[in-house]
């Protein structure tokens, strides 16, 4: 589309007179524009003269960069191309920060499509999806522990007081050790759950540690929350 005004004998006289001052302004902010882009620097300011570094003690401001997402994470080149293990099921579970030293127990995937919980009836028990990834292979390993039962409280009871580069560790049955460190710690509620942020596969090496939270409803008989703990492969001990 052309930037000249329209001169055509039919164009009212006021009209041509409006286009051109238009055209008048558009050219002359652009000549400014290039002025202050391609010339000479603020008064002040010598061009040649590099940039001072900080006095001492001075701190610089962080550069910009927006936050990544714990979907984006997932998907980090770094991450992708991290640590990874062959398949062994895992055998022992241990947090230091909460207490937690706890065996597995294999979990399938029930009628509804979720995973089933461990047996209720032992506090220091978690579950693993057999059918699934095993801690520390590349993909997205699924680990579920109780936060309470009727009588006390259960293994994942102080799963909340974890927090991002805390760290835990998963034994397996080739007597390797796979080391993680956290990501997040978020709690959503049961019947808005981001499956696909949760399940989906990936090629990195992940955990999630999966509870109940929230308040409890007694009609249903359950917590109105799943408390998800995101965590990546660091190393393998």
């Amino acid at each position: 589309m052309s930037n000249r005004p329209d001169v055509s004998p039919g164009a009212p006289l006021s009209r041509r007179i409006r286009r051109w001052g238009v055209a008048t302004a558009f050219w002359t902010l652009l000549l400014v524009t290039l002025f202050l882009v391609f010339g000479p620097g603020l008064p002040g300011e010598d061009p040649a003269e590099p940039s001072k570094p900080p006095a001492a003690g001075a701190e610089r401001a962080p550069a910009s960069t927006p936050a990544p997402t714990d979907r984006n994470r997932d998907r980090d080149p770094a991450r992708l191309n991290g640590p990874a293990m062959p398949r062994s099921a895992p055998t022992r579970l241990k947090i230091g920060k909460i207490g937690v030293d706890a065996p597995f127990t294999g979990l399938s995937i029930g009628p509804s499509g979720a995973l089933d919980a461990p047996p209720a009836d032992d506090t220091n028990l978690v579950g693993w999806q057999t059918s699934g990834i095993t801690p520390g292979e590349r993909g997205t390993a699924l680990i579920a522990g109780h936060l309470d039962t009727a009588t006390s409280p259960a293994v994942f009871a102080r799963l909340t007081e974890l927090a991002p580069k805390d760290r835990f560790e998963v034994k397996r049955a080739d007597g390797t050790t796979a080391v993680f460190v956290v990501d997040s710690v978020e709690s959503f509620r049961k019947d808005d759950f981001p499956d696909e942020r949760v399940y989906a596969d990936t090629p990195a090496a992940l955990v999630r540690l999966i509870t109940c939270a929230g308040a409890y409803d007694r009609t249903a008989k359950d917590y109105t929350e799943n408390l998800v703990v995101f965590a990546h492969l660091e190393r393998q001990a």
